[in-house]
């Protein structure tokens, strides 16, 4: 069985940052793709930034310049580094990992974690 469990969320201020992880535990045979999505109040889930197993990263326009995506391989995490936050950022984020666990390849995705940001 397959866990993402998220960290990191919480309330700051605008203009601040903060910096979320995302960690998958249990049967894991390889990991491709791994990314971080947002669904805020009344809207779609999106894109928010993505990553492969190589470090070829894909951000939304809306969070260039100012997130940033990294992963390390050899413990499964990804990170979302976020700074010059804005009050539009604020969402639930979740983890999303395109995986292989040794039977078959699937997308997987954590519980979400809230990010909060005050004007």
């Amino acid at each position: 069985q397959v866990q993402l469990v998220e960290s990191g969320g919480g309330l700051v201020q605008a203009g601040g940052s903060l910096r979320l992880s995302c960690a998958a535990s249990g049967s894991i045979f390889s990991i491709n793709a791994m990314g971080w999505y947002r669904q805020a109040p009344g809207k779609q889930r999106e894109l928010v930034a993505v990553i492969t197993t190589g470090g070829s990263t894909n951000y939304a326009d809306s969070v260039k310049g100012r997130f940033t995506i990294s992963r390390d391989n050899a413990k499964n995490t990804v990170y979302l580094q976020m700074n010059s936050l804005k009050p539009e950022d604020t969402a639930v984020y979740y983890c999303n990992a395109d995986l292989d666990d040794g039977w078959a390849k699937d997308d997987y995705w954590g519980q979400g974690t809230q990010v909060t940001v005050s004007s």
